[in-house]
């Protein structure tokens, strides 16, 4: 995983100053970096029942989409407030100054669906807190949330409670 670790570009005092913002689309670009991240998430997983992998807005799309492709499973978007077409069920969190939502269609999920969450980095977990209690709403169980970057003095992993967490790279206190 060092060798994932190093593809993962770091900008410092982004968005703003004291944030070290880590970029995995350079990860995303290097097509051995993105095989292997995409290999070693699916041989966690191949073995497990799932039913469906539900990605979060938009990073997650990406990875969440080669699971599922790979898993032969169905994929769920879970977007941001206002994108989908048809009939939403959501769960809103704390942002550094307000709030925001994230949706899915009601019907994407059904009660006893087995579901991956997928994103590219858990931080203080708000994001994928609020995307484990919407796929909970619909009838969804969390088999695992899976994540390629963690910031453990973030403390996101704890914000997700009991619910499995499973990271390839950690950056604590870098």
């Amino acid at each position: 995983m060092d060798a994932l670790k190093k593809k993962i570009r770091t900008i410092p005092d982004f968005p703003k100053s004291g944030i070290m913002f880590r970029d995995i689309t350079t990860l995303l670009k290097d097509g051995d970096g993105f095989h292997d991240a995409a290999d070693a998430l699916l041989a966690r997983y191949r073995p497990m029942q799932i039913d469906l992998v539900a990605g979060i807005e938009s990073r997650g799309f990406i990875i969440g989409g080669v699971l599922a492709y790979e898993l032969s499973v169905g994929f769920v978007p879970l977007r941001k407030k206002g994108k989908l077409p048809a009939k939403t069920a959501s769960a809103s969190y704390e942002l550094e100054y307000g709030t925001d939502t994230i949706e899915a269609h009601v019907d994407a999920i059904c009660p006893g669906n087995r579901v991956l969450l997928v994103d590219d980095l858990i931080a203080t977990g708000g994001t994928a807190a609020a995307a484990c209690e919407l796929i909970e709403k619909l009838g969804g169980e969390i088999v695992e949330c899976a994540f390629i970057v963690e910031l453990p003095e973030l403390q996101g992993r704890q914000r997700l409670g009991a619910r499995p967490v499973f990271t390839l790279v950690s950056f604590e206190g870098e």
